[in-house]
């Protein structure tokens, strides 16, 4: 590490901090070590060790990105070390590991800038080295079956060919040093006179350097045999790397051909699903063409339906206006008789005051006549309060009648309101199918230039529109039926409308007949009066003429009670009668309308806007 002038890095606590590493990496390869990487190395680490393992990781991280990115190597993970006991411990295992990584990347770089000065250390270093280099081309047994990659040879072969040069410089050194000592030996044994004594000993030595010598030599001659060898063996390589890449380039031709046959057969693939689903949705799309054509025959039919029972509900409604202003101008005429008939009994009871002075003259038959004719009234009367009284039962039963009748009126709506939602959802249906039939008919008219089997869809479409022509003709036939079968429910509600109003003609004709009696009555009443002389003056009056005139006006006054009840009872059951014609008619439209749903919107409408404050 000091070769390359980096800081102190004499110690190994120096080490641990990874800042002469990280400046030994930037002097390595500057362009992937650059500057900004080396700011982030932290130099004022310290003793504190989350600083130095920080610093570790970063170069870890960049040293295995540079074997994987630039040098092609893959270093297996027992040479990777643990930067963790190396910033806290300071182990010399692991810290020895991280060198060996440096010493790769030195080695096998593209600059190779310190190729030169890692041999000019000593033969101990040089022999470490060595060994770190050794280890560095070791590496983990393959797996059969799985292909070695081939971006290895070229970094055997760069490290073999520093490993060669590093043993013949340590070779070279020792044959140097070995000749400076056997010339300073030869030196000296010319300086040196010769004894007799010590001749056989510098023979000895002599013979013992020359003996080395020659050993050296044959170690020379063997590692430069073993340098040729390696020489022989790296060109060799190099031919079977050429070979390879060729081998490799056609592979990854065949590779490419391979992977875009993959992705045809994907599409194809892709292309099988999509004419499958294609053929459910045309199945589903004809089924929902079925019931889009059922649905469309029962709106035509409903709106048929609908106009018919229109026009006889605005019919009706004409003939109730009619009706009831009828009726409102008899009632008028009534009251106007009424008031005309009450001013004139008013008019006969002051003359009646005026001659209660002269009905003392009167005689015992006369008497007798208005005794008779007060009994009559007081039958008459009696009468008219049976008939009442019917009136009020009948009365009754008709409100209980209305109540049933509001019920069903209830239930009719209820039932109106279901009808009404399951149009909507019916023509929200109609839409729905009516957009996917759309959208079907140009999918299988973009499949019919695209695809080549779009022919046997075309059959399949025109066979499934053929099945559903025939249903449609089977269900034009029974809806055929189940309108002859409604008509019987129509005529049944026609007659119960005809029952109803005989029953309202019946009603009205007795009350007739009774305002008939009552005018009688009333006449009889003025004739027995008008038959008292009012000529007669006498001051007093017996009390049994009190007593008559007294009952004639508590009769009178019965009797407009019971005309005004009886105009309110009339009125309460006219209408009774209406509101009943008018559900029967609502009835009707409704229970014509459920076996096929209900009409559109566009009815109601109309009912609503015939005839305002009326539900239907």
């Amino acid at each position: 590490l000091q070769t390359f002038q980096v800081p102190s890095c004499a110690s190994k606590q120096e080490l641990t901090s990874g800042v002469a590493i990280a400046h030994v990496l930037n002097k390595i390869d500057s362009s992937w070590f650059n500057e900004t990487w080396l700011s982030r190395i932290k130099e004022d680490g310290g003793t504190n060790w989350r600083l130095k393992v920080s610093n570790l990781k970063k170069i870890l991280q960049s040293m295995m990105e540079y074997y994987h990115d630039v040098l092609g190597q893959q270093v297996s993970d027992e040479h990777v070390p643990d930067v963790c006991l190396i910033g806290e411990m300071g182990d010399g295992t692991e810290l020895g590991r991280l060198l060996q990584l440096v010493l790769g990347c030195a080695v096998s770089c593209d600059h190779k800038q310190g190729t030169g000065e890692i041999m000019s250390p000593e033969s101990h270093d040089q022999s470490c080295l060595t060994v770190f280099v050794s280890q560095l081309l070791t590496k983990e047994p393959v797996e059969a079956g799985t292909p070695e990659p081939y971006g290895d040879f070229d970094s055997q072969v760069s490290a073999l060919r520093c490993l060669c040069v590093i043993q013949v410089s340590v070779l070279m050194e020792e044959k140097s040093s070995l000749q400076v000592e056997l010339q300073s030996l030869r030196e000296r044994l010319n300086q040196c006179e010769p004894p007799d004594v010590s001749s056989t000993i510098t023979n000895k030595k002599l013979l013992l350097l020359q003996s080395q010598m020659e050993q050296l030599q044959e170690e020379n001659d063997r590692l430069e045999s073993s340098r040729d060898d390696l020489r022989v063996r790296a060109d060799v390589l190099e031919r079977e790397v050429t070979d390879l890449q060729l081998r490799n380039e056609e592979l990854t031709s065949l590779a490419q051909e391979a992977q875009s046959l993959k992705d045809e057969m994907d599409i194809l693939r892709h292309s099988s699903d999509r004419v499958s689903r294609l053929e459910a949705m045309v199945e589903t799309y004809k089924r929902k063409l079925e019931d889009l054509g059922d649905l469309r025959r029962q709106v035509r039919l409903l709106e048929e339906r609908n106009h018919v029972y229109m026009q006889r509900t605005c019919e009706l409604e004409e003939e109730l206006r009619r009706a009831n202003a009828i009726r409102s101008q008899l009632d008028t005429y009534k009251r106007q008789k009424l008031i005309s008939e009450r001013d004139t009994l008013r008019e006969t009871t002051e003359e009646l005051r005026c001659a209660q002075v002269q009905q003392q003259c009167l005689t015992d038959i006369m008497y007798m006549n208005v005794f008779s004719v007060c009994v009559c009234v007081r039958d008459t009367v009696v009468r008219l309060q049976q008939e009442n009284k019917m009136l009020c039962v009948q009365e009754e039963s008709y409100r209980h009648r209305l109540e049933e009748l509001q019920t069903l009126l209830e239930e009719s709506q209820r039932c109106q309101n279901t009808l009404e939602t399951q149009n909507r959802c019916v023509q929200q249906q109609i839409s729905e199918l009516s957009s996917q039939v759309e959208e079907l008919q140009r999918a299988l008219q973009e499949q019919d230039s695209k695809t080549e089997g779009s022919s046997l869809l075309k059959k399949k479409l025109e066979e499934h529109l053929e099945k559903l022509h025939e249903a449609h003709s089977d269900l034009q036939k029974k809806r055929e039926v189940i309108d002859d079968l409604e008509p019987h429910e129509d005529s049944n509600m026609a007659k119960k409308i005809d029952e109803l109003q005989e029953i309202l003609k019946k009603k009205d004709e007795d009350m007739r007949r009774m305002e008939e009696r009552y005018k009688r009555y009333v006449e009889k009443a003025r004739t027995v009066i008008k038959t008292l002389d009012p000529k007669q003056k006498s001051n007093a009056v017996p009390a049994e003429v009190q007593v008559l005139k007294n009952q004639l006006t508590e009769k009178d006054r019965k009797i407009q009670h019971l005309e005004v009840r009886n105009t309110h009872t009339h009125r309460d059951w006219c209408w009774s009668v209406t509101v009943v014609m008018m559900i029967l008619c609502s009835s009707l439209c409704v229970f014509s309308m459920i076996p096929r749903g209900r009409a559109p919107d566009t009815t109601r409408r109309r009912s609503s806007s015939s005839q305002p404050g009326t539900t239907w």
